[in-house]
């Protein structure tokens, strides 16, 4: 499939999908959003590929929204400026699909920060800038920022950075749980890669159970419903083919074959 504004690889078993609008910094905009969930869709259901890198052009990863084909659009009448051009909720793509790592090599702003706090890992530059700025544009989080920031951050953390709206760099945003990792800027991708074949070459099928597990019990407060769901995901492990794969290869004692 051709892209405008993002760009699509795949090294050996891991998609890297690149946003593309580098003299933007990687702005964000209706078509980009629809143009990453249609290549994360991809993906998802190519058998080849286990897991998902998303990364930025140039020296920027997302610089937010696009004031101008956004925000200002929008002042100016255009009620759709904001509106993603697909109806599916980026969300539930995210928590629902295979494993996906952000390789953040530059500012990441606004809803370029908000829409990969979801993501299973995000690998960050040293150096590299982040902001929940919306306050300071008159607005609030979005993407469900407001849930993802404190589960990150925690409360205090989450609260300073959405309140203030300031930007911290990389060594800040791990110290305080918004990254999990900072590694030189020229071995941002290689670590990202890493980081996700180590994902990619587990059962496909105990993956997505995981993170619908992850999804479902983080904010759970009832540990007999977590326990429940657990239990009704590992029934269905038990029947695999993934699960008979990995005892077989375990008796054999080989690496075990999943795609």
């Amino acid at each position: 499939m051709a892209y405008e504004q993002i760009t699509y690889e795949q090294r050996d078993d891991v998609a890297v999908i690149t946003l593309n609008r580098p003299d933007k910094l990687n702005a964000w905009t209706p078509l980009m959003s629809l143009e990453m969930q249609q290549a994360i869709e991809g993906a998802d259901a190519d058998r080849s590929i286990g897991a998902v890198v998303l990364t930025g052009a140039g020296r920027g990863f997302c610089a937010g929204a696009d004031i101008s084909a956004v925000f200002d659009a929008q002042l100016q009448g255009d009620t759709k400026a904001s509106r993603p051009l697909s109806t599916r909720d980026w969300i539930e793509l995210i928590r629902s699909t295979k494993p996906i790592v952000a390789a953040v090599n530059g500012p990441a702003i606004g809803i370029g920060l908000t829409m990969i706090l979801p993501f299973d890992r995000i690998v960050c530059a040293d150096g590299a800038k982040l902001s929940v700025r919306f306050v300071k544009m008159g607005l609030v989080p979005e993407l469900a920022s407001s849930m993802f920031l404190p589960a990150r951050c925690g409360l205090g953390g989450a609260s300073d950075l959405m309140l203030s709206g300031r930007t911290v760099l990389a060594d800040e945003a791990l110290r305080i749980g918004l990254v999990d990792e900072v590694v030189d800027p020229d071995a941002l991708l290689d670590a990202a890669l890493e980081r996700a074949r180590s994902y990619a070459e587990n059962s496909p099928a105990a993956v997505k159970s995981i993170k619908a597990l992850i999804t479902q019990n983080m904010n759970e407060v009832d540990s007999l419903a977590a326990q429940r769901r657990e239990i009704e995901r590992l029934q269905e492990a038990y029947k695999s083919p993934e699960h008979k794969e990995a005892v077989a290869a375990f008796m054999e004692k080989r690496k075990p074959v999943f795609r």
